[in-house]
Order: structure tokens, then sequence, then C-alpha cells
């Protein structure tokens, strides 16, 4: 029999599509990763990836072993989910993006911590997509509907977004009126997402990446460079309507608005902490 940690190895660069963005995800190393691919091609005989300039592709016998895997890595999580404390008590493992985990997240998890004391909480603040069924987070927030499957996922609010620029920055360069101004400011955007451009393609205005005057995909990071007066930038409001550094820019409805999606493990739903701390977590969101 193969070793387990080679199973999950194999399925991680499979559902990733590289070896860095897999050691990423699983919190190891390519190398790791490497070596118990070649051992388990070794030990099976078969070729499992093509390995090209673009990541590394499933070969057919590849893709039959990844439908087995994924069999085993779901029956494995059901088997983590046996839980022999019939109380509340425990550690349940929130997954949310870093500006979220930053922003929102601190002050509900201090109510929940006062409600129940007895659940400890651990916050992996990430940008990428941790797999639930391989247990790397009990619960996921997340700004997009997940597409894994055999889970459980719900449509907890819609949170507005906002353009904000410093007082500082106004005091240099304007007030822009109307966001078809906006061009003509400093911009603060994204390095490799599209999801600003795209935001303003759907409003007829047409920008691309060198509209951007300074660019990053940190979103914690964008927020400070915004904060700093580095020119106009763009965040949820529940974030930049408390701030009073900044100044909400052109009228509530310019930008658009970002849902928020709540996701578990099934199995994980009927283990009493996890759905105390889901359902907290979908009240406290809804209100945003």
């Amino acid at each position: 029999m193969p070793d387990w940690s080679q199973i999950q190895s194999f399925a991680a660069v499979a559902q990733h599509g590289s070896l860095s963005a897999a050691a990423r995800a699983m919190q190891s190393s390519q190398p790791t990763l490497s070596r118990h691919i070649a051992q388990l091609e070794t030990d099976l005989g078969i070729r499992l990836f093509d390995r090209g300039r673009e990541g590394m592709a499933l070969t057919t016998q590849g893709a039959e072993l990844l439908h087995h895997a994924e069999a085993m890595e779901k029956a494995a999580a059901r088997f983590d989910t046996l839980d022999a404390t019939p109380g509340l008590s425990g550690t349940v493992r929130i997954t949310a993006s870093r500006v979220v985990a930053h922003f929102t997240l601190p002050a509900i998890i201090a109510e929940l911590r006062v409600t129940h004391p007895e659940i400890e909480i651990e916050l992996a603040a990430s940008d990428s997509t941790e797999n639930l069924l391989r247990r790397e987070a009990d619960i996921a927030l997340r700004m997009y509907r997940p597409t894994q499957d055999d889970v459980i996922t719900r449509h907890v609010a819609d949170v507005a977004l906002g353009a904000y620029a410093a007082h500082s920055y106004i005091a240099r360069k304007g007030l822009p009126s109307r966001i078809e101004d906006v061009s003509r400011h400093d911009l603060i955007g994204y390095d490799r997402s599209t999801q600003i451009i795209d935001g303003f393609r759907a409003r007829g205005l047409t920008l691309d990446r060198h509209a951007f005057g300074v660019r990053c995909d940190d979103q914690v990071a964008c927020w400070e460079l915004v904060l700093a007066g580095c020119g106009v930038g763009f965040t949820q409001c529940v974030i930049g309507d408390n701030d009073t550094r900044v100044q909400r820019l052109f009228g509530p409805d310019a930008v658009g608005t970002l849902p928020i999606w709540l996701t578990a493990h099934p199995d994980l739903r009927r283990v009493p902490r996890v759905r105390t701390v889901y359902d907290a977590l979908a009240e406290a969101l809804s209100r945003l």
C-alpha cells in the first residue's frame, strides 16, 4: 500500500496544478511533495503527471488515481469528525481572507468567546483556498461561491464596496466628484488580480493595470497604502466607513457589492461546537 502522506501530496498537486501551490496549501515544501510523487510513481509503476512550463497536468492514469485519492480523503475527513466529547468544548479552525481576518472577524470572535469560552478558535488568515476535506479548516469564509464538492455552503451577506482616499491625499490632489473622473487620479489596485479592472469595465470604464500607479495583490497592504495617502483605493464599506482617516468618494452604489459565503464540511456541521460557531458567524456576518 502506498503511504497515506504520498497520496495526500499527489491529490494536493493534482488539485492545485503545481508543486508550489500545493506546498503552500499543505504548509509543506516542494522537495517533499516532489519526493512523495516520485516514490508513488515508482511504487505503482506508472507516470502520474506530465510536467511542463505551465505546471503539472495529470496523465490518464493519474486522473483515474485522483478519483480514488479524493474518495480516500473524504473517508478520512469523516473519520476525523468522530467526536468523543458530546459538549461544545474543543477547537474550531476558521479560514478567511487576510482582509476579513484582519478587519472583520476579530470583533465577531471576541463576541463568540464571551458567549462560548469553552470553544477555542484558530484563525487562519489566508487568500488561498484551504481544502475542507483534508481538515485544513473546519469553516471557510470566502468572497466567492466555493466550488469544492461535498461541502455545505451558505450565502450569508452582500457587503457594499466603496472608493476611499485619505484626507492627506484629498488635500494634495483634490476630491473627484464622479467615478468617471477617477482615471485622472492616483489609483491603488491589484498586481495580478483583475478584480478591480473587471469592476470598472462592468460600469463602462476601460482601464488597464497601468492606470494604477501602485499595485499590490495583498488587500491589507492596499488599505495601508490608502491610509498613507498614496491614492484612491477600494475596500469594503464596513471597513472604510469606520476609519476617520479616510473619506468615501462618489455615491453609495458607485462601486458595487461583494458576496460572503460560509462553508463547512457536512459532517462537521453535525459536531456541536462547529455548528455553534458556523451559526454564530452566519448571524454576525448577516448584520454587515
